[in-house]
């Protein structure tokens, strides 16, 4: 079978469940995987025979994604800020919107150098990653309460050449007089949807995806938020910057918090779908 009969085969399989254009890019992602092609050189080879073995593969990996298991835990790899990242079970498949944070990090601080940066629960890595690479000789830390992640983490950092500082660490135990450090930038993209989020969510997130991730109570939607944020207040350097993604429910409730502890020029910025998805704050 031909590249292109193949393509066609596992498309019309995948439009069963997905919608065209999302069927389409998965078969992308699949024979990026396979074969190492880039959507171009699919392209420009629909005439390749497939041996049994890639075929074979392709099917098994579609069985899985039909079965509602994400592609990315299926390939094992995640595409974010332009680099693969390896993704397993034990931590979250990287979404665009995180991809956008990094972005407004990097717009606001690639003048500078030698700057300082925490990243809290940094679960893959793919923050404190794409950071270590856009910005001039930073020196990043990044923790995580789970060992399993912190070893994703590590992967990614050696496998994309990132020098990150990589450590054990609970949010909830983070203290403002703890250790002493100061940062330029202190970014955090922790649990934030609320337990009763989970009756919209697709059963793909749900079922698969690390809840202890995900999914905080409804009446202590800040707990992750909280501790980082004094924290932050303690050991960010003057004019240091604050940044978090959020959910949208709860970007009034955070931004008063925020203000609370004497940060400065708060703002809150949309994502490409216009939800409230950021707050940005910096230390007087």
């Amino acid at each position: 079978m031909t590249l292109h009969e193949k393509t066609i085969e596992i498309r019309r399989r995948l439009e069963t469940k997905f919608p065209a254009d999302e069927a389409v890019a998965m078969v992308r992602v699949i024979f990026g995987h396979l074969l190492d092609y880039s959507p171009v050189d699919i392209v420009l080879n629909p005439d390749r025979n497939l041996t049994d073995y890639t075929s074979s593969k392709a099917d098994a990996i579609v069985g899985r994604i039909l079965a509602g298991e994400p592609l990315q835990y299926v390939i094992g790899e995640a595409r974010f800020h332009g680099h693969g990242f390896k993704v397993t079970p034990e931590v979250l498949i990287p979404r665009p919107e995180t991809e956008e944070l990094v972005d407004i990090i990097v717009d606001e601080w690639s003048d500078k150098s030698d700057l300082r940066v925490l990243d809290v629960a940094t679960g893959s890595g793919c923050i404190a990653v794409s950071l270590a690479r856009a910005l001039k000789f930073a020196e990043i830390d990044a923790i995580d309460v789970s060992p399993t992640a912190l070893e994703v983490a590590k992967a990614n950092a050696a496998a994309l050449k990132a020098k990150v500082n990589f450590r054990r660490g609970d949010i909830l135990a983070l203290t403002p007089d703890g250790d002493g450090k100061e940062y330029d930038i202190i970014v955090s993209n922790p649990p934030y949807v609320l337990d009763s989020e989970r009756e919209s969510m697709s059963p793909t997130v749900i079922d698969y995806e690390p809840a202890v991730a995900l999914f905080v109570p409804d009446a202590d939607p800040l707990r992750f938020y909280l501790p980082t944020l004094l924290y932050a207040a303690a050991s960010l350097r003057r004019g240091g910057g604050l940044y978090f993604e959020i959910n949208p429910r709860t970007a009034s409730q955070l931004r008063r918090a925020v203000e609370d502890c004497g940060f400065v020029d708060i703002r809150i910025e949309c994502d490409m779908a216009r939800h409230e998805r950021f707050l940005i704050a910096r230390k007087r």
